[in-house]
């Protein structure tokens, strides 16, 4: 009997629990405890870490998961990374769900570099206004270039303050091209520092970046183990041998 852990993340992870509750798979989906308000689930949902490699490998164990699904974010890397050892001591199937990371298209400007410490150093010395799109955990490093005006966004409203000076907006995507150019016009955005997230969801902001001549300092994801992979919720259906009504 199929018992599946979904290793939740990234907007197709819901939809792959609306399928998987759909087909009456037996399945929990899990949320890593950084979104302080997670969307709601069509399936029993956890929140909150395993407590490294051991933690997961008594989770597996203990609630008979028999297959694990990671549909974390690109660069929920130390998770990944996790659920690749922990299945590979259980025996446990894993595949990943994982949009393909964006391609420069023509008329793009993109630095690219390979961590966010790289990317922080990327900047310009003058000072410019600077859209940082990449998440709440990984800003500490632009600490060292104050000289910018940063506008930020996140899902949540900041627990602490910034370690510099910048303005927050609170939203959840997925965003419009029309929305992304009206804030990058309005704040006079100069410069946007991005994570290669693949997708939809996040993609209008590259849109609107190439539409007004802006450069990106895209930074790459983060290397991982071999694993399987695949880029819909339609093979993951199938990888656990169910068929899927989507496109339908």
């Amino acid at each position: 009997m199929t018992r599946a852990l979904i290793l939740g993340g990234i907007a197709d992870a819901s939809l792959l629990a609306a399928e998987i509750a759909r087909a009456g798979i037996d399945a929990v989906y899990s949320y890593g405890g950084r979104t302080r308000a997670p969307a709601d689930q069509p399936l029993p949902t956890r929140i909150g870490g395993f407590g490294g490699v051991s933690g997961l490998v008594d989770y597996i164990r203990g609630e008979g998961v028999t297959h694990v699904i990671d549909a974390t974010h690109p660069f929920a890397a130390e998770m990944s990374r996790h659920a690749i050892a922990a299945c590979a001591e259980t025996g446990t199937p894993l595949i990943a769900l994982e949009r393909a990371p964006w391609r420069r298209a023509p008329g793009d400007i993109w630095i690219e570099v390979d961590d966010v410490n790289a990317a922080a150093a990327a900047l310009p010395e003058a000072p410019a206004n600077v859209f940082l799109a990449i998440g709440r955990q990984h800003i500490a490093p632009f600490a060292a270039r104050p000289q910018h005006a940063y506008t930020l966004r996140f899902v949540d409203p900041p627990e602490a303050p910034l370690p510099f000076a910048g303005d927050v907006i609170v939203s959840r995507g997925p965003f419009t091209l029309d929305g992304e150019l009206a804030m990058m016009r309005a704040r006079g955005i100069a410069w946007i520092v991005a994570r290669n997230s693949g997708g939809d969801g996040a993609y209008a902001k590259i849109d609107a970046a190439r539409k007004l001549g802006l450069p990106v300092i895209m930074i790459s994801r983060p290397q991982l183990p071999e694993r399987s992979r695949v880029e819909s919720v339609t093979d993951v259906m199938q990888w656990l041998g169910h068929s899927t009504r989507l496109g339908a």
